[in-house]
């Protein structure tokens, strides 16, 4: 807590339940030794937060926890704000430094648990956007939400993921994704990604170095370059060619037309998914899937479940997004 130790909290407490309390009389409540309270002691005087007087033998009084908390919070904000300061002037060495050997625009990081704490440190640090698309394999078990998501969507950083389906084989839609769904992630399915990509703030992107190796050994870490630039432009153009995955309300629920689990049902057999999987997915029974999909059907008047996906598609039960230039692409012509 503001930089306090456990044993420093303790010891605070123990001075604040007492007006004036010695070593002695701590050391006669707490399980510490006279040395360590001594220790803790000086460091509770050093922040502000405990004040000695000169009598023998010396007592400690506590400063009101609204001043001595107080300070201490204002004096660790002026030292993270030093510290962005210098992130932000360390930075801006940092790309000057590569921008002037080519070399340095990629980088290669070998090892799994090395490429996961890469990953890790490239989206705690993003201000914007995170971008990616989600596949196998994977640097660390695929089950969880990214630790920092969570906090990052609090914040206003918007995620955006394209999930290949095999990647949905392994999620739990229901555990996972759907409770990234919830706190404000974008979602889209494709057929077959091309490759795993991290993509952060348009500053730096993360791909494996080998796209079907069963474990992720190798990653490149791209900065600002005109690879940078392609592996952005990947992404929407597979952003714009996937198919939306939303919870209720969101507006790819169209309530009115189909159920939530239906409009789910529908985009995932468009993607070519095996039903056992969709069923998975959707938290169905496999024969309940089968009912459910064989009454879609006879709705859409399809005979396969291909022909189904086609014609939700054309009678708009299902969105299919159309490319849209990007801001400052040439025209056509």
């Amino acid at each position: 807590m503001a930089g306090l130790r456990e044993v420093d909290v303790e010891v605070y407490r123990a001075v604040v339940d007492r007006r004036a309390v010695t070593v002695d009389e701590l050391a006669g409540v707490l399980a510490l030794s006279r040395q360590r309270l001594a220790s803790v002691l000086l460091v509770l005087c050093r922040e502000g937060l405990v004040v000695r007087d000169g009598g023998r033998p010396a007592r400690f009084r506590a400063v009101a926890p609204e001043v001595g908390l107080g300070l201490l919070c204002h004096r660790r904000e002026q030292e993270l704000e030093r510290a962005r300061l210098l992130a932000v002037e360390l930075q801006e060495r940092y790309r000057l430094a590569i921008g002037g050997h080519p070399g340095g625009l990629v980088e290669v990081v070998r090892g799994t648990a090395a490429v996961a704490g890469r990953a890790d440190q490239m989206i705690q640090a993003a201000a914007g956007e995170v971008c990616f698309v989600d596949k196998p394999p994977y640097a660390r078990s695929p089950s969880d939400l990214h630790p920092v998501e969570r906090e990052l969507l609090a914040r206003g950083v918007r995620f955006r993921g394209v999930y290949d389906r095999t990647a949905l084989e392994l999620h739990d839609l229901r555990a996972d994704l759907e409770l990234g769904l919830s706190l404000g992630e974008e979602a889209r399915v494709v057929a077959d990604a091309p490759l795993k990509l991290i993509l952060v703030d348009d500053a730096m992107a993360l791909v494996p170095l080998h796209s079907h190796a069963p474990s992720v050994e190798a990653a490149l870490v791209v900065h600002p370059c005109a690879l940078l630039g392609a592996l952005r432009a990947l992404f929407e153009f597979l952003w714009c060619d996937a198919m939306p995955l939303g919870l209720p309300g969101s507006p790819q629920a169209r309530a009115e037309v189909l159920s939530t689990v239906d409009m789910r049902l529908l985009a995932l057999l468009t993607t070519g998914m095996p039903d056992r999987g969709i069923a998975k997915q959707l938290g169905m029974s496999y024969r309940t899937f089968q009912r459910r999909l064989r009454e879609l059907m006879d709705v859409l008047g399809a005979r396969t479940r291909f022909q189904a996906g086609l014609q939700a598609a054309a009678r708009g039960w299902v969105t299919v997004p159309v490319a849209q230039p990007r801001a400052g692409a040439p025209s056509p012509g």
